[in-house]
């Protein structure tokens, strides 16, 4: 089978990594990548001479069978437009857009047409997030309780993009994920201390109809650098730190005992056991996300995070915005089903 033609749209920050990927993968072709800066598409030209570099899209989207859209978050609802209606199936990057009516336009117009359009969401992609869903799909951690994450550094200071928009996507989509369910309320709560309007921390809260809740932490303005996903279970406790090299799930043997009987005055028991740390595949999640996609364009395989998994997550980071708008207050999500 010959090799699927792909291109990139936006070679910069995370774009880059699309590019080094795809070039790399033997079921894919770096057919062509587009750029509006000059330094970058002269870099690619060095780097990659058997690639059509170009500052056009319409150029690149007639080239092509395929498309990752890595550009600035506000281009990709409407590079993901041009990708349909070219024919050209297309992954696009977080966020998926930057308005519910663009999002869900996207969905649209993919379902209309027959043109598969993905959400980039890496996270799903993690052996290490796979194994979590895994766990608790098979109840192997009890009855779930509730999750939090913390996506921390000093890094990056976006201008265009608050910490929620910039950090949120990863958080929220690997939530809807591990439960297979869409909250029934948001809140979220955020402070802007380097550039007014721009919230550097955002603490966001998503209540399910389950009674599960997961919280999530996001700054780019902490001391530590931290990628950490703790869920905690009835029966066990598992935790994921993407910071480390190896050994990245630890499950906790650990809980309460709640007797099915019990005396007055007689308390709850803490159990303590053993930590395992389960051999994982070490697989790089852009290299298994980009050959799904492939698969996908292929025929071959059904999207995992397909234009819908995209819509929920802007709707959960929508729903969001308007409660940091109004301090924190919790917001409904309309539409869950």
């Amino acid at each position: 089978m010959s090799r699927l033609k792909v291109g990139v749209i936006g070679a910069g920050t995370w774009g880059k990594n699309h590019v080094r990927t795809l070039a790399g993968l033997p079921e894919t072709e770096l057919t062509a990548v587009c750029d509006l800066d000059p330094g970058v598409r002269d870099r690619l030209a060095r780097q990659h001479p058997g690639t059509f570099v170009t500052d056009s899209v319409s150029a690149l989207l007639g080239r092509v069978e395929a498309v990752v859209i890595a550009s600035s978050a506000r281009t990709h609802a409407e590079l993901g437009r041009a990708a349909v209606e070219a024919g050209v199936p297309a992954l696009v990057e977080k966020p998926f857009a930057l308005t519910v009516a663009d999002a869900e336009g996207l969905a649209e117009l993919s379902a209309l047409r027959g043109v598969p359009v993905l959400a980039g969401h890496l996270l799903e992609y993690h052996p290490v997030v796979e194994q979590l869903r895994h766990l608790i799909t098979e109840r192997s951690l009890g009855e779930l309780y509730y999750l939090y994450s913390q996506r921390v550094n000093l890094g990056q200071i976006r201008p265009d993009e608050n910490a929620l928009w910039s950090f949120g996507p990863h958080d929220v989509s690997v939530a809807l994920f591990l439960l297979g369910d869409v909250p029934c309320s948001v809140a979220a709560q955020g402070h802007s201390y380097l550039q007014p309007g721009i919230e550097d921390v955002v603490f966001l809260t998503l209540t399910f109809a389950s009674g599960v809740v997961a919280h999530a932490q996001m700054s780019w303005l902490d001391p530590h650098k931290e990628r950490r996903l703790t869920v905690v279970g009835s029966k066990q406790m598992a935790v994921f730190d993407d910071m480390q090299p190896r050994e990245k799930l630890r499950i906790y043997d650990k809980g309460v005992e709640r007797p099915e009987y019990r005396s007055w005055g007689e308390s709850l028991a803490v159990r303590e056991g053993d930590i395992f740390i389960p051999r994982i595949s070490n697989a790089e999640p852009l290299a298994a996300q980009l050959r799904h996609f492939a698969q996908v364009v292929r025929g071959e395989a059904k999207p995992r995070a397909d234009a819908a998994d995209g819509v929920r997550v802007i709707r959960v980071l929508d729903a969001a915005s308007r409660s940091l708008a109004a301090g924190g207050a919790p917001v409904t999500l309309e539409g869950r089903a």
